[in-house]
């Protein structure tokens, strides 16, 4: 009987750990690189790698998708620092597509349960073909007993130019796939909780974000985290955004400060989302770690 107990009490422990409310963050960590490569030479520094983490265990993100990663080596070194730092992440995923130095990555403390990795994708351009870069991590996982959510992470092609191509329109060609696979998603049914996130290298009004929003019934929520200032002002005229500041990236060469990170949400997974507990942590120094700032998202588990 005693026994019985214990395995009750036990059984609940776990319920309980999982009830609540749970946070996804995403962070381009800024070239995380464990070894140079052809294209990239610079390895992160002891110093930087510290401010990273110390960016991560402020938000104590339950998952949290990274751009910018290097090798797999990279993100199992970056998840066992975490571990140290009292951040478990037992659960991971790590894609490799076109290109060959940085990826896309996730660090889950919760299981994933299915994985879809994005890495063989093309678009056209000018009759050319082109394929997604650094493709999409897409995985399934299981916040609750009783509460699965699909997380697609992206990063989409720079605004530094190419030989190639226009890089606004190749990027919006990555943008385009992108939304062709949360559409494909949301018809496959109508009701998936779906978290879209990353670094997006456009702005809010540009045609890549435009076409990832999308429009109408299947139309994503822009969490549009903020830092935590006191801000809390609407915007004028009154259809522009509150003027709280939520900018993720520092481009130093022209001085400029832009929001190219986000974190959208399906119709049925903001039925979730808390607003108040979504925000851009305030870092000092947050630049030793990374050019872009992390930002992270709240959500209930109940169905």
């Amino acid at each position: 009987m005693i026994r019985r107990v214990a395995i009750l009490v036990l059984s609940l422990a776990g319920l309980h750990a999982f009830a609540g409310t749970f946070r996804i963050a995403t962070y381009n960590v800024e070239n995380y690189l464990d070894q140079p490569t052809d294209s990239r030479w610079q390895v992160k520094s002891a110093e930087a790698k510290a401010k990273v983490r110390e960016s991560i265990c402020a938000m104590n993100p339950d998952v949290i998708a990274l751009e910018e990663m290097g090798t797999t080596n990279a993100l199992l070194e970056l998840r066992a620092s975490l571990k140290a730092d009292g951040q478990d992440f037992p659960f991971w995923e790590h894609v490799q597509s076109f290109d060959d130095s940085i990826h896309v990555a996730v660090l889950s403390k919760f299981p994933i349960v299915a994985r879809h990795p994005h890495t063989n994708d093309f678009f056209l351009l000018d009759g050319q073909r082109f394929q997604v870069k650094r493709g999409f991590a897409e995985v399934a996982i299981q916040a609750a007993p009783n509460f699965n959510f699909t997380l697609i992470a992206a990063h989409l092609k720079s605004q530094l130019t190419t030989p190639e191509a226009d890089e606004a329109e190749e990027r919006l060609g990555e943008a385009k796939v992108l939304r062709s696979i949360i559409d494909q998603r949301l018809a496959e049914n109508p009701d998936a909780k779906i978290i879209v996130l990353g670094d997006f290298n456009d702005v809010k009004d540009s045609k890549p974000i435009k076409e990832i929003i999308g429009h109408g019934k299947t139309k994503l929520t822009d969490t549009r985290p903020a830092e935590r200032n006191g801000d809390t002002a609407p915007g004028e005229p009154p259809y522009f955004e509150p003027r709280s500041i939520a900018w993720t990236y520092f481009y130093g060469k022209n001085d400029t400060y832009e929001r190219i990170d986000y974190i959208l949400l399906s119709p049925a997974m903001r039925q979730n989302w808390r607003a108040s507990e979504t925000y851009i942590p305030v870092i000092p120094n947050w630049g030793v770690g990374s050019d872009h700032r992390p930002i992270v998202a709240a959500f209930s588990d109940e169905n």
